[in-house]
């Protein structure tokens, strides 16, 4: 709701990134919250434009959820093992980075929100 009372578009309506003011470079969150108020509206292709890892990843996060509900409704504890969790970890990282270095250059331009 208050997304819509005021619009991230606008600069500076929620404030400014401390990271682009500091580095004058994009992190990866920036956009992040203009892709939250896009797909609140139903606009995906505005919401992967101001932030693409965001909108990537929600299918990933909303499958790991589903999972999760249905194994506490059914009673299921699931062992995960340490070395998966470690590698999902590093391979969200590595990601993250990627997507941080790559929208911060020529190649990448269009990934920039």
């Amino acid at each position: 709701m208050a997304l819509h009372l005021r619009d991230p578009h606008h600069s500076g309506s929620w404030g400014h990134c401390p990271w682009l003011l500091l580095t004058g470079t994009y992190c990866p969150g920036c956009g992040g919250l203009r892709a939250v108020n896009d797909l609140t509206r139903g606009d995906l292709a505005a919401a992967a434009s101001s932030n693409l890892l965001l909108v990537a990843s929600i299918p990933l996060v909303a499958v790991w959820w589903l999972r999760w509900t249905a194994d506490s409704w059914r009673g299921v504890q699931r062992a995960v093992p340490a070395a998966r969790v470690v590698t999902g970890c590093a391979v969200f990282a590595v990601v993250c980075l990627a997507f941080w270095v790559l929208r911060n250059t020529g190649q990448g331009a269009w990934l920039a929100p």
